[in-house]
């Protein structure tokens, strides 16, 4: 049985995580993983295989709590710069950093937002891998 392959992304005030071999995975260890982020009061993407959890984690310390809690997985860690410092200019994330932005905000935008920033919208989701 294939073991799932994390890719660990820290950001401001959070982390999410890329499950990279969502679709090879058995029913059972999607829910143990469901499990996992709705414990820590996150919010699990199907569409985008991503789990975003509220809480600043560094690399170390999410593989740690996965040894600790005997999830078996691949981790891999991976760090982006902010090349650009354009931030938000309306809403409910108002003045943030597009790059701080949550992935399903940045979804949301991309289907509704026709403004100006939408090309930076288009460059961070893409730079995320969404």
């Amino acid at each position: 049985m294939p073991k799932p392959h994390f890719i660990f992304m820290k950001q401001k005030d959070s982390f999410r995580v890329h499950v990279k071999n969502l679709e090879e995975l058995s029913v059972k260890q999607i829910q143990e993983i469901e499990a996992f982020v709705a414990q820590r009061k996150g919010y699990f993407d199907f569409a985008t295989y991503t789990f975003s959890i509220g809480k600043k984690l560094e690399y170390q310390e999410f593989v740690k709590l996965l040894v600790v809690l005997h999830v078996e997985a691949l981790v891999k860690e991976v760090v982006y710069t902010t090349q650009s410092s354009a931030r938000i200019s309306f809403g409910q994330y108002k003045g943030m950093l597009y790059s701080e932005l949550p992935d399903s905000y940045l979804l949301w935008l991309k289907n509704n937002y026709m403004g100006s920033d939408r090309e930076i919208i288009c460059t961070e989701i893409a730079k995320r891998g969404l």
